[in-house]
């Protein structure tokens, strides 16, 4: 083998891990994403109680 094709080699093992990361920091971004986005006291899912008096817009947590 020679050393072009030992270099390609390498790159191509970093090239696939270098990928794999980029796709788990995705997946990782996304949930926080998610996460960020939810209203925290629900009232956006209609999960939680409406407060009496409580504004129904313009809330954000």
């Amino acid at each position: 083998m020679t050393m072009s094709e030992e270099r390609r080699m390498t790159i191509a093992k970093e090239m696939a891990s270098l990928q794999g990361e980029v796709d788990d920091l995705r997946k990782l971004v996304n949930t926080l994403l998610t996460i960020i986005m939810e209203e925290a006291d629900g009232v956006q899912s209609g999960a939680a109680p409406m407060p009496p008096g409580a504004p129904r817009a313009g809330i954000s947590m």
